[in-house]
């Protein structure tokens, strides 16, 4: 009995595993660190509260209104995988083409008021969560609706659990970044952080790609 009441809940794992991959808090983690630069913990530990915040907040908009949004302003998700693809390619493309010199401390880069402030852009959107969560949030949400109200209410609160596990998890990389950071000789880092450059340029070059792909096939579409 149990068991049927909360199968609806087969939402969590689901939509944790294909969001684990997207928000990637490790990854994300660095290239934050290399953003930031040398501030102190507790910045990096108010930084991630904010951000994990905002994240949550981010995800229960989308799941909850993003169709509505989008229809309002006549947005296709391809068309939002274009935009927000493009965004991190540039962004990707940026720190790529400064050798390694956007991961060093830069005049008032580790002010607390001056990190803070870009909290929700560039770190929480698009950096944590992007135009790749937008598809994948809504992608879940149009597909946990179920026979009756209970099991479809289930099913919705199982990817906001899901979000919230993501969010604990984005709080510990964020606010641990510069250990993780120490753990990495100096050179170490810098190259791990070009390579992270490197991902991230082309994980906006294929979510950007996606976006395309879509908007062609509506085109033109297949025979």
């Amino acid at each position: 009995m149990i068991a049927r009441v909360l199968q609806p809940l087969d939402t969590l794992p689901l939509a944790f595993a294909a969001l684990l991959p997207v928000i990637n808090p490790v990854g994300t983690a660095l290239i934050i660190l290399g953003m930031v630069g040398e501030a102190p913990e507790p910045v990096f530990k108010r930084l991630a509260l904010r951000v994990t915040l905002m994240m949550l907040v981010f995800i229960l908009v989308t799941e909850l209104l993003g169709q509505t949004i989008l229809r309002f302003f006549g947005i296709s998700l391809p068309v939002v995988q274009v935009g927000g693809g493009l965004t991190l390619a540039a962004m990707g493309w940026k720190m790529l083409s400064s050798g390694g010199n956007e991961a060093a401390p830069t005049p008032g880069a580790s002010d607390e008021a001056a990190v803070l402030e870009r909290a929700f852009y560039p770190f929480t959107f698009p950096l944590t969560v992007g135009p790749g969560t937008i598809v994948v949030v809504l992608t879940l949400s149009a597909q946990a609706t179920r026979p009756g109200w209970q099991a479809t209410l289930l099913a919705h609160l199982g990817i906001l659990l899901a979000a919230a596990l993501l969010a604990a998890l984005v709080y510990t990389c964020y606010r641990y970044a510069p250990r993780l950071g120490r753990m990495l000789p100096r050179s170490a880092f810098n190259g791990v952080q070009q390579l992270i450059s490197f991902i991230l340029l082309c994980i906006g070059a294929q979510i950007a790609w996606g976006g395309v792909s879509a908007l062609l096939a509506s085109v033109h579409p297949a025979p």
